[in-house]
C-alpha cells in the first residue's frame, strides 16, 4: 500500500576510518619500511590495487617475510588476523590486506598520489594535505564506495553509520535520495573513492578540478526536523491513537528527513499512495513518481512508477497518516498498542504497511537513536 524506503544505496558507500585495531600516523615517512611477516592458512595473493577485484601480481606463503612503505584504504577484508579496510603497499610495489599481517609497529600513510615518500625540505611546502572531514549518516546500512559518482560504477568498498571520512572535492554525478539530502553531489574521499552526499553530514567542499557542485538546497537538520514533527505527531496521536514515536520516526524514514522530492515538493512524509485517483479528503492531488518496492519473500527489490498523494502543508501529511491507519481494517490489531510504541509499528509492518523487509527494525531505530519515545505523551 504503500511507499517503502526509497533507497538507492543500500548496504555499502565511504571510505571507513582505517581499520581496527591499528593506530596509523599520517605522512610519518619510514624510509626503509617496516619488516613484518604474513599469516595465512594456505598463500595470500600480492595486488596490483587495494582490492581483491585488482590483478594478482604474486603471492605469499604463512610466515613469509616482508617489508610494508606505507598504507592506504581500500576494500574491507576479514583476515586471519582481523577485519580491515587497511592494505599494506609493499616495497616491491604490490598491495596486500592488513588483515593477514602481523606487526605491532605503526605504519605511515602512503602519500596521495605518489607511491613513494617525498623527503622533508627546510622548508616545508603545504606538509598536511587539509581534508574535511564528513560523517557518515545511514539507516540503510553500510554505505557504498564507488569508483566513479554512480550507483552504477563499482563498488570498491563501504562506510558505517557513524563513520569519519575525509572528503577532498565534490563532483556532480547521478541524484540519490539518501538518509540526509536528496542531491546529484558526490564527494571524493581522500582514498579516490566517491560517496553520494546524500549519506553524508559535512562542511563545505569545494568543486573538484574541472567539475561543478550542485547549488546547495536549504533543509532542516535532524533536531530541527524533529522538532517541527513533534507538534503534528502529537495531535494525530490524541485523533487518532498512532504514537508520536512511530509518527515522526516513519515520516524520518520515508521522507529522509524531509528532504526527499515526494516531501520537499508534495510535503508527502509518509509515502501514502493514491487508490485509482482517489487521494483522500486531507490531500489535494497526485504525484507519479519512480520508487521501489522490496518483496518479502525474496529479499528483492525493483522498480515501479506509481502515484503519491500531495498535501498544501506538513501539517495535512501527518494528519492524514494517522487518519490513514485508523480507517483501514487491516490496521486494526495495532490500536491495541497505542501505548507501545515497538508493538504498535510491529503490527503495522506485518499487516503489509510496507514490503521492506528491515522497515520494523530501521523504523525502531531511529525511534531509539533519537528518543523519540519522549514525545509519546
Amino acid at each position: 500500500m504503500l511507499h517503502t524506503a526509497r533507497r538507492l544505496l543500500t548496504g555499502p558507500l565511504l571510505v571507513a576510518a582505517l581499520g581496527a585495531g591499528l593506530a596509523v600516523a599520517p605522512e610519518a615517512a619510514l624510509a626503509a619500511g617496516v619488516s613484518t611477516s604474513v599469516k595465512v592458512s594456505t598463500s595470500l595473493k600480492v595486488r596490483s590495487a587495494p582490492s581483491l577485484a585488482a590483478k594478482a601480481v604474486g603471492s605469499l606463503r604463512n610466515g613469509a617475510k616482508v617489508t610494508v612503505t606505507c598504507a592506504v584504504t581500500g576494500q574491507s577484508i576479514r583476515g586471519s588476523v582481523r577485519k580491515t579496510t587497511l592494505w599494506d603497499r609493499l616495497s616491491s610495489g604490490g598491495y596486500i590486506s592488513h588483515g593477514y599481517v602481523k606487526t605491532t609497529r605503526t605504519l605511515p600513510r602512503c602519500a596521495s598520489g605518489s607511491p613513494t615518500a617525498v623527503p622533508p625540505r627546510a622548508k616545508p611546502v603545504a606538509a598536511t594535505k587539509k581534508y574535511v572531514v564528513g560523517t557518515v549518516r545511514s539507516f540503510d546500512g553500510r554505505v557504498n564506495l564507488r569508483s566513479n559518482p554512480s550507483t552504477s560504477s563499482t563498488i570498491l568498498g563501504s562506510v558505517a553509520n557513524g563513520a569519519k571520512v575525509d572528503l577532498v572535492c565534490a563532483v556532480t554525478g547521478e541524484s540519490v535520495d539518501g538518509t540526509v539530502r536528496t542531491t546529484k553531489q558526490w564527494d571524493l574521499t581522500s582514498a579516490g573513492r566517491y560517496v553520494s552526499h546524500g549519506y553524508m553530514y559535512s562542511g563545505p567542499l569545494k568543486a573538484c578540478t574541472g567539475s561543478s557542485v550542485p547549488a546547495p538546497t536549504v533543509s532542516l537538520t535532524p533536531e530541527q526536523f524533529i522538532k517541527a514533527s513533534v507538534p503534528g505527531a502529537r495531535k494525530g496521536y490524541r485523533e487518532f491513537g498512532v504514537p508520536a514515536s512511530v509518527t515522526i520516526a516513519q515520516a524520518i524514514l520515508e521522507s529522509g528527513w524531509g528532504r526527499s522530492g515526494l516531501s520537499s515538493v508534495d510535503k508527502n512524509y509518509f509515502g501514502i499512495k493514491c487508490q485509482n485517483g482517489y487521494h483522500g479528503k486531507l490531500a489535494n492531488g497526485c504525484h507519479t513518481y519512480r520508487t521501489q518496492e522490496c518483496s518479502k519473500k525474496s529479499g528483492k527489490c525493483f522498480y515501479i512508477s506509481d502515484a503519491f498523494r500531495t498535501y498544501a502543508t506538513q501539517a495535512h501529511s501527518f494528519r492524514d497518516h494517522g487518519s490513514f491507519l485508523r480507517v483501514n481494517p487491516r490496521y486494526k490489531p495495532a490500536f491495541s498498542h497505542t501505548k507501545n510504541a515497538n508493538k504498535f509499528i510491529w503490527k503495522v509492518w506485518k499487516a503489509g504497511y510496507a514490503t521492506d523487509p528491515n522497515y520494523y527494525t530501521k523504523v525502531t531505530g531511529i525511534m531509539a537513536s533519537w528518543n523519540l519515545y519522549q514525545y509519546d505523551k
